[in-house]
């Protein structure tokens, strides 16, 4: 996916890297699909977290639309959502990086020692 957004990205050298208003990415797949498990996660994260008004949406966008283009041409739309949450956790210093690591790598080892497997959306 990435080579082809490349290549209809060299068209428009000017766009910012979310705006492909007007390039042609081919077909969109237009079906209705049953969100996956990981995805109604961090929809309902991203919900928790504006409520409480740790961030407004402006500040998500932004940093989804700070993202270099291979890295947001890369990632999936949840990806992106939930790779900004984190930034945006570290950025108004809710949390670190580190107590971020931690506490992904303690719920990994719970996860393993029960026999579950780890959600395979989760982000790195």
């Amino acid at each position: 996916m990435t080579d082809r957004r490349t290549n209809f990205r060299k068209h428009a050298p000017d766009h910012a890297v979310h705006d492909v208003g007007g390039l042609d990415f081919g077909p969109i797949d237009r079906a209705e699909h049953e969100q996956s498990y990981y995805e109604k996660r961090v929809d309902a994260l991203m919900m928790l977290m504006a409520g409480q008004q740790v961030f407004r949406i402006d500040a998500l966008r932004r940093m989804i639309e700070d993202y270099a283009q291979q890295e947001y041409d890369g990632t999936g739309y949840y990806d992106r959502w939930i790779k900004a949450l984190r930034n945006l956790l570290v950025e108004r210093e809710v949390l670190t990086r580190d107590e971020i690591e931690a506490r992904i790598a303690a719920l990994r080892s719970r996860l393993a020692a029960e026999g579950r497997a780890v959600d395979p959306g989760a982000v790195e």
